[in-house]
């Protein structure tokens, strides 16, 4: 996709990879780049921030209604948005998150994907094209050790971003999902024994760098950490190892935790 000279969406873009976002854009030459957020403040390169609370349908499509009367149509949607919630740091049941958990999860880390499709896909459709990325994480291939909540939530996220890129492929629009691991943001710095750091933490501004480039060369999976790619033909290639794997990183995960 040709970024110069588009309109772009970012939402969760006050902060983190989401900011980042937010100044790659502007940079790769866009024409408008809006940011979105629940708590928005000022972005460097945004030309617009704006209160969105991505768990609510009617908040994203009056959002995308304002940009698009505003700044022009929509040609990039960046769903960044995402929470990490369901921590349980001592093990003792996987499954413990109650509904209200698991509703706000599915609600930010999924729905406001479909939200944001299921209203954009018409116009994008009738202006010959456009462009989603999907913030997911490493978790939405490999799971997340800690938190069943976010590991379900993103495979769904990965899931949907697969459906969506071969759905509307005919259509002109394009589809790429960032499936980090580390990224120096808040999420990681709260996140007590978080193993998502074992293998380096990123630089917000590299994660989006690489995006950029994803998106301009139409490649649906961005891995800013390559060892990912490893872990999923491992795999792939042997479930019953990797699961092996997993359960003695969580040993030494609550091991540490005691």
């Amino acid at each position: 996709m040709r970024i110069e000279g588009t309109t772009a969406i970012v939402t969760g873009g006050a902060q983190g990879i989401g900011a980042a976002l937010v100044r790659a854009l502007k940079d790769a030459g866009a024409a408008k780049v809006i940011s979105a957020d629940l708590h928005p403040h000022d972005t460097d390169g945004a030309d617009e921030c704006l209160t969105c609370d991505v768990s609510r349908q009617d908040q994203i499509e009056a959002m995308i209604d304002h940009v698009e009367a505003t700044h022009g149509p929509v040609g990039l949607m960046c769903s960044n948005a995402g929470i990490l919630t369901g921590k349980d740091s001592t093990f003792d049941n996987i499954a413990f998150a109650d509904a209200q958990v698991w509703d706000q999860a599915w609600a930010v880390n999924v729905m406001a994907h479909v939200h944001a499709a299921r209203y954009l896909i018409p116009k994008m459709k009738s202006r010959g094209g456009g462009y989603f990325l999907h913030t997911a994480s490493a978790a939405g291939l490999l799971n997340q050790v800690g938190s069943a909540v976010y590991g379900v939530t993103k495979h769904a996220a990965v899931g949907f971003a697969e459906a969506l890129a071969f759905g509307h492929r005919d259509d002109g629009i394009g589809v790429s999902v960032l499936c980090p691991q580390g990224v120096d943001t808040e999420m990681v710095r709260d996140a007590k024994n978080n193993p998502a750091v074992l293998d380096g933490v990123l630089p917000p501004a590299q994660v989006a760098q690489e995006c950029i480039e994803a998106i301009e060369n139409k490649r649906f999976l961005v891995l800013p950490h390559k060892e990912v790619a490893q872990y999923m033909q491992v795999k792939a290639n042997d479930y019953d190892r990797w699961i092996g794997g997993m359960a003695r990183l969580q040993r030494v995960m609550k091991t540490q935790g005691e």
